[in-house]
């Protein structure tokens, strides 16, 4: 699967971190950035293009992570055939919904709330996780 991946300094460790994961598994990486980290960045520079190449591609993921992951889910969710869920660590039951019923292509992760492991098993349980296609599902996708 290929996967975009994109972070702001906030998310820079983490977005390493799950490039490596992703890598490992098999999965083709496509690195937005940030390449290194500064503080003094903004994360639509590194969403935005992301979001696009998404947006172009949407049978692709994409992993976004930042701060809180709000803004970066902002961002993707501007651009047409992008569907972007935030997690915040915990309970992942809020990650497998939102494939099974809201089909998301785009995983923001909030890196200043969630730890790596839990970042890593959202991560591996969204990618695995598959849209049921129920009609229902698939009508209110279709709203928008």
């Amino acid at each position: 699967m290929k996967i975009y991946l994109a972070a702001d300094h906030a998310g820079f460790e983490l977005k390493e971190k799950v490039k490596k994961f992703l890598q490992e598994k098999g999965h083709e990486v496509q690195d937005f950035g940030a390449s290194e980290y500064s503080e003094l960045d903004d994360y639509p520079d590194f969403m935005i293009p992301a979001a696009k190449a998404l947006s172009e591609n949407p049978e692709n993921r994409a992993i976004f992570i930042g701060g809180s992951g709000q803004g970066e889910a902002m961002v993707a969710n501007r651009q047409k055939n992008v569907r972007a869920a935030v997690y915040y660590g915990g309970n992942t039951e809020i990650v497998r919904l939102s494939r099974e019923h809201n089909n998301s292509n785009l995983l923001a992760i909030g890196a200043r709330f969630v730890a790596e492991d839990e970042a890593l098993k959202a991560i591996d349980l969204w990618l695995g996780t598959p849209f049921t296609g129920e009609e229902r599902h698939v009508r209110r996708l279709a709203k928008f």
